[in-house]
């Protein structure tokens, strides 16, 4: 490319009164250049007053048209063409300096190659301001990290203040930001914070990149295999997503959400610094507006701004959002299936299929719902009991057994066993379940003092209740009857019949004898 002559640079000295001899000498300029910058200036009748508001390539332009401008031999492809193509999944350079090539030579015009063609692009880049397209591709990565820098909730009632963490998550592409305050960093928030930001962005990506917080990550080996965290990894497949932790300690693996989280910093509790915040929506609110205003700002070095970037070329590639959000939820493990096929939890009761009797189990709890699994198989789903409710029960009739001699353990069936063992069983029983608020609270307790008969003939049982039913106590229990039963009190007390006795005649009366003495 011929090296442009700095014409306006000339046209100024010279009105300031300097010969071309003093200008040479003065910018180290060739003294023929500058001649012919002031004969083409005087031919075209140009003079400072002209050319004092203009850039300098349009002055060289004015004063020579046509000089220094470089026609490529090559074709030359649409190369806005080629930036919006190369943000889309799988398209590299290499992909499209093929079917550039394939072009020109069904055109039969000669073709650069790829280094050349990889040069240019990058020119191009440079020239129209915008961000390359080979680092980052569109709708394909989020980072997300907790901020350092917190924010301050206020009680007024209480005269006390809580922190407040912000969650950031951002796109490289477009490098539009999301920000979630949370109260805690739990685990549960971190998920929440997730399912916030795919339903703002309208879709979701195919790789998350955190940091290794142990709310998302359990160990991030050097060598070997990422372990992480099982309500993670299934919030991410829920977005047909994967998790790539950032290597440890090196925060150059997700550059974006770093400058993101600085920014926040900056920006958002910045401006806000001088608030009171004494609700958490209210402070979302704000730090919302925020964000909004920071996404819109319009870029240094690039035409357009994070969100107009993100609406126009991102969001249309984002993947869609799955028809149900999903829930968040935690995990009890090792749970046995009771002998009636149910699963305890918080004081109540949910079935398992009757195969899976006397096996752990593992329960998946939502806010609606408790699912049943046994390793990665799922095997029942309930809708979860009210809070504060006890010793309730969830059976699901695919759980029970196929047949019709089966039936559920229940009051009805339990007076049903009492009353094959004998009248006194029968009066235990309802004393039982009259001494509950809620019959299946009497069930347990039933049904022990029923299995006494596994042991037991029926009709010791029966002898048994009828001697604790004579004393003190109102309502037998086991506790009350095994005793009687281990002793054999039961057997005794058969022997214990009463016998009749004979019937008085009449007092005894001594002989006269006895009350007179010797006569003499």
């Amino acid at each position: 490319m011929v090296r442009k002559i700095r014409a306006k640079l000339i046209l100024q000295l010279r009105s300031e009164g300097l010969s071309g001899r003093a200008i040479a000498a003065s910018q180290s300029m060739s003294r023929k250049s500058i001649a012919a910058v002031l004969d083409a200036a005087d031919t075209a009748g140009v003079s400072w007053d002209d050319v004092a508001d203009r850039p300098d390539d349009e002055v060289y332009q004015m004063l020579f048209p046509g000089r220094g401008e470089h026609h490529s031999v090559f074709a030359q492809p649409d190369w806005e063409k080629v930036h919006r193509e190369l943000a889309r999944v799988g398209v590299t350079l290499k992909l499209l300096h093929g079917e550039y090539a394939d072009d020109c030579a069904a055109a039969g015009a000669p073709a650069m190659g790829y280094d050349r063609f990889c040069r240019t692009y990058q020119r191009h880049v440079l020239i129209t301001g915008a961000a390359s397209r080979v680092g980052h591709k569109a709708a394909q990565t989020v980072e997300v990290d907790w901020s350092g820098p917190t924010m301050t909730l206020h009680d007024p009632v209480n005269a006390t203040s809580r922190p407040v963490y912000l969650f950031v998550g951002c796109l490289p592409f477009s490098r539009y930001s999301f920000v979630y305050p949370s109260m805690d960093m739990t685990q549960q928030s971190w998920l929440r914070a997730h399912v916030a930001m795919f339903t703002a962005f309208g879709g979701s990506v195919p790789r998350i990149v955190p940091d290794n917080l142990k709310t998302g990550v359990i160990t991030h080996p050097r060598d070997g295999e990422i372990v992480l965290n099982d309500a993670y990894r299934e919030m991410a497949a829920h977005y047909s997503a994967a998790v790539l932790p950032g290597r440890v300690r090196k925060a150059k693996d997700k550059p974006s959400v770093e400058n993101t989280v600085w920014h926040v910093a900056m920006r958002v509790i910045a401006q806000l610094r001088d608030r009171r915040f004494t609700s958490l929506p209210e402070l979302t609110a704000a730090v919302n507006d925020q964000v909004a205003a920071y996404n819109q700002e319009d870029f240094q070095k690039r035409a357009g701004s994070r969100a107009s970037v993100f609406t126009t070329e991102e969001q249309p590639l984002l993947t869609a959002l799955p028809q149900v959000a999903y829930e968040i939820s935690r995990w009890v493990y090792g749970r046995r299936v009771g002998r009636n096929g149910h699963v305890s939890f918080e004081k109540n009761y949910y079935s398992a299929p009757v195969s899976h009797i006397g096996t752990n189990v593992d329960l998946r709890i939502t806010d609606r719902v408790l699912q049943i699994y046994s390793g990665q198989q799922r095997l029942s789903s309930h809708l979860l009991l009210p809070e504060g409710s006890t010793n309730q029960y969830r059976t699901s009739d695919a759980d029970l057994p196929s047949g019709e001699r089966y039936q559920p353990w229940d009051g009805p069936r339990v007076r049903e066993w009492a009353g094959r063992v004998g009248p006194s069983m029968t009066v235990i029983i309802n004393r039982i379940f009259e001494s509950v608020a809620i019959e299946e609270q009497g069930l347990n307790a039933a049904l022990a003092v029923l299995r006494l008969t596994r042991r037991y003939s029926a009709e010791r049982v029966e002898a048994a209740c009828r001697i604790a039913l004579a004393g003190p106590v109102r309502s037998p229990r086991y506790a009350h009857l095994h005793p009687i039963l281990a002793t054999g009190q039961d057997r005794i007390e058969g022997q214990r019949l009463p016998q009749e006795q004979p019937a008085e005649q009449g007092g005894f009366v001594r002989g006269a004898d006895y009350y007179a003495g010797e006569t003499k």
